[in-house]
């Protein structure tokens, strides 16, 4: 009798990681495909941000008639939009509610960003992320913000008001450690003034697939005026960069203001692995998966890596190996003057871009179907 192979995505949970779902849209939450990649694969969670929502509801037929509904009601392409993504958001935490309960709010989250707009504003973001927490008004969710140099008072004050926060955006390690200090300060601030911290979550994102993109074409710039030593750094930065910011999640763990929080009930915030599909086609698919299994965090991966990782991968724990390389290649990468403090930053502007242009496309598209609706 053969017994089939143990799922791949299943183990890493036995390892001590979970898997994500980088999606949101109309489509799987009708036909049960979630559901089923919750109940058969272990998925835990879904992030969304305003790309994934703008290709959901501009390709689904299934939008239509909620767009239809709708219009008569709404007074902005915004407020449409809001009412869409919403809708999902809810149905997936509904999806996703006994997990969270199960595991004493460990996983089961579902993710929504704050408009991209506001990755440099402070006072927005903190405004916008009050208001779409009360309208979510679900434990198990949490509101994105850009871990920008703006955002870092606002994780603090949100976590301080007990508003589940995913950092998103993060390239920089030492961005990353701004960021748990702005939590563990947050959660500081909680117990002056004597509220419960059991309850608070918070994952900081660390995005890796587009930090090796940038830094492999600065190699090969390199490597073509007579660098050959450039070549053999091609498709380390991005997990020598993972493994640093996790020596300093180690670090935050032994802190005596980390451990103060902890017997107070205060949960870590928990490294996210977000990025992880390879752009590189001669880098394996599973590349980001494979090489980042830690205990104790999250990979969000999209529906394509999910796929593939079900196929190939061997989950095992990796991470010691990677600490020390890792090193290395940082230190490759300085002989060469590839300065990864620079690329996070351009990275880090760069993902904002990309977050604005498909979520004002899509305000676009929306407020298309508004204007038709009062022509026709």
């Amino acid at each position: 009798m053969n017994v089939p192979a143990p799922n791949p995505l299943l183990e890493l949970r036995k390892l001590g990681e979970s898997a994500w779902l980088d999606d949101l849209g109309r489509g799987m939450l009708e036909d049960g495909s979630l559901a089923r990649l919750i109940r058969e694969d272990g998925i835990a969670g879904v992030t969304s941000n305003p790309a994934i929502f703008a290709n959901s509801m501009t390709t689904d037929p299934r939008y239509a008639q909620p767009i239809a509904r709708l219009l008569p009601t709404v007074g902005s392409a915004m407020a449409l939009y809001e009412e869409l993504a919403l809708d999902d958001v809810h149905e997936a935490a509904g999806l996703f509610r006994g997990l969270y309960d199960g595991s004493a709010g460990a996983d089961g989250f579902v993710s929504f960003e704050v408009s991209p707009h506001l990755a440099y504003d402070a006072a927005g973001s903190l405004a916008e992320a009050r208001r779409l927490w009360a309208r979510i008004d679900v434990p198990n969710a949490f509101i994105k913000i850009p871990g920008t140099e703006a955002g870092l008072p606002v994780i603090r004050t949100l976590i301080a008001e007990g508003i589940n926060v995913n950092v998103t955006l993060l390239f920089s390690p030492e961005r990353y450690r701004a960021v748990v200090q702005a939590y563990m300060d947050g959660l500081a601030e909680r117990t002056r003034t004597r509220r419960p911290l059991a309850g608070v979550a918070s994952v900081a994102s660390f995005f890796l697939s587009r930090i090796d993109t940038l830094v492999d074409r600065l190699l090969d710039e390199l490597s073509a005026r007579g660098q050959p030593a450039a070549r053999t750094l091609r498709g380390k930065a991005a997990i020598a960069s993972a493994a640093r910011a996790y020596e300093i999640f180690e670090a935050t763990l032994a802190t005596p203001q980390w451990q103060s929080l902890s017997t107070q009930g205060a949960r870590p915030q928990r490294l996210l692995w977000a990025s992880t599909s390879t752009k590189d086609p001669s880098y394996s698919p599973i590349k980001y998966v494979e090489e980042l299994v830690v205990p104790g965090t999250v990979n969000t991966m999209p529906l394509d890596t999910i796929n593939a990782y079900r196929r190939l991968g061997r989950p095992e724990l990796r991470l010691e190996r990677h600490l020390a390389e890792g090193s290395d290649a940082r230190e490759g990468l300085e002989r060469l003057d590839v300065d990864l403090e620079a690329v996070a930053a351009q990275l880090e502007r760069e993902g904002v871009a990309k977050f604005i242009e498909p979520f004002d496309r899509l305000q676009k598209w929306l407020e298309d179907r508004r204007r038709n609706r009062k022509t026709s």
